[in-house]
């Protein structure tokens, strides 16, 4: 589980295609520190498995072809920013919201507005996605924790501050750049047991 605070930009360094996979390198050198073999580590709020620690502050991990699908890390190569934050500790500080690192579905920006003190991003919303989204409920993009603070039918806005634009992918994710999006977990499983109320129980009169 993670809380959608990243904890630094790390650098993809390394890709292999192994067909049915993706082994990626990525440096990052604070989410190594204390980073062993079977740890998770969230990229771009996908979560990964660290197959080996490298001694330069890297680590290696395998993406999956169902991965590959599902998300943005398919196109990421040598050279991407990514966003990196290690799976929470029990006695941590929820400082973001629940982050299961199972991304839903991916969005793009469609429009970037900036102000004094912030820039409100504008993202295209999947239609699957569409109901679990509310205004100002929590949503992951690429990773990092965010409040809903516009939406409409197919898109929703999210409002970054100063600190979020200097220390993550989003200060400078260009209009059509897509974006990993995972929805609130509470949602989906409110969803799942108010279809399980509703379902013929199979029994007899």
């Amino acid at each position: 589980m993670f809380t959608g605070i990243v904890e630094e930009l790390g650098e993809v360094v390394g890709k292999e295609d192994l067909g049915d996979s993706v082994r990626l390198v990525i440096r990052g050198p604070v989410v190594t520190s204390d980073a062993g073999h079977g740890d998770s580590i969230a990229v771009n709020g996908v979560c990964l498995t660290v197959v080996d620690v490298l001694a330069d502050g890297a680590f290696t991990a395998d993406v999956m072809d169902e991965t590959l699908n599902r998300s943005s890390l398919r196109g990421v190569d040598v050279g991407a920013k990514v966003n990196l934050e290690r799976a929470a500790a029990v006695s941590s500080r929820l400082g973001g919201h629940i982050v299961q690192g199972h991304v839903d579905g991916t969005g793009h920006v469609i429009s970037r507005t900036p102000s004094e003190h912030w820039t409100v991003v504008r993202i295209a919303l999947p239609a699957a996605l569409a109901r679990y989204v509310v205004q100002k409920g929590s949503i992951t993009v690429d990773g990092v924790s965010l409040t809903v603070s516009g939406l409409g039918h197919d898109w929703f806005e999210v409002s970054l501050i100063p600190t979020t634009l200097g220390l993550t992918t989003l200060g400078h994710a260009e209009v059509g750049a897509h974006v990993n999006l995972e929805v609130d977990v509470i949602a989906k499983y409110v969803e799942r047991l108010l279809e399980k109320k509703d379902a013929p129980t199979g029994g007899t009169d």
